[in-house]
């Protein structure tokens, strides 16, 4: 019994261990009294970031965006580094993105002109 509870505290210790520090759900900035939580897993070869729940004014409400990949084939570039693409549902747009991930915070940038403009974010990671 001894060895099968250390088998499994160790099983459990190496799932956390081999998550990658994006992986997640991750709440986005508000913006005009709305807000999302994003739920962030590997796919393909990177991360990809599917809109799970909304919230409007306080409160959770169904929008058209859930289910919809806002982050998309985010690579890790290394020190808490990502680059792939963002989309931004306000005008139902993509742009070249960068995250970087410190702690439970990220902060997420959608550019144009390659690189020179970006507007960012910072999410808060809820789980």
């Amino acid at each position: 019994m001894r060895k099968l509870i250390i088998a499994a505290a160790l099983a459990v210790a190496g799932t956390a261990v081999a998550a990658d520090p994006i992986e997640g759900v991750w709440q986005t900035q508000p913006d005009e009294g709305s807000f999302a939580y994003v739920t962030i897993a590997p796919c393909g070869g990177g991360f990809c970031g599917t809109i799970s729940r909304t919230f409007k004014d306080g409160a959770e409400y169904k929008s058209p965006n859930i289910g919809r990949q806002i982050v998309r084939n985010m690579s890790a570039q290394g020190g808490g580094n990502y680059s792939g693409q963002v989309w931004r549902p306000a005008n139902d747009k993509i742009y070249s993105g960068k995250a970087t991930v410190s702690g439970n915070r990220m902060s997420l940038s959608g550019c144009v002109a390659g690189g020179l403009i970006c507007k960012s974010q910072t999410w808060a990671k809820i789980q």
